[in-house]
């Protein structure tokens, strides 16, 4: 596979883990309110800081983001039978809002590509 194949690849990867720490949060910050925020929203700081680590590229963080966002909005509209998922609560608007300013905070902190070396002609 390409390079440019591999990194198209793992941009994939990450919109996926993205949805998928997006469901889970959605479960797990109103299941264990005060501690389960906490936890959904580390998980997708960890998730948006490490794919743009991993990728060292704003889209490494913006991929895992957008299915993030996807999976959230999706999960926010009410279906026929009048159920939805998330609450009006002050839990889920900080589980919202604190997801889109991590993963805008993630896209801006990313890691250049270069490594400093030592300067060999002071010693």
């Amino acid at each position: 596979m390409s390079s440019r194949g591999a990194r198209i690849a793992a941009y994939a990867g990450l919109a996926v883990l993205g949805g998928a720490v997006a469901l889970a949060g959605a479960l797990v910050q109103a299941g264990w309110f005060p501690l389960g925020l906490l936890l959904a929203l580390a998980g997708a700081v960890g998730l948006f800081l490490g794919g743009a680590r991993l990728t060292r590229t704003k889209i490494g963080a913006a991929a895992p983001a957008g299915g993030w966002m996807l999976v959230v909005v999706l999960l926010t509209t009410t279906r026929p039978e009048g159920d939805f998922l998330f609450g009006t609560g002050a839990g889920a608007y900080v589980f919202l809002f604190g997801g889109m300013f991590a993963a805008v905070m993630c896209a801006t902190v990313v890691p250049s590509g270069h490594v400093l070396q030592p300067d060999a002609k002071r010693l």
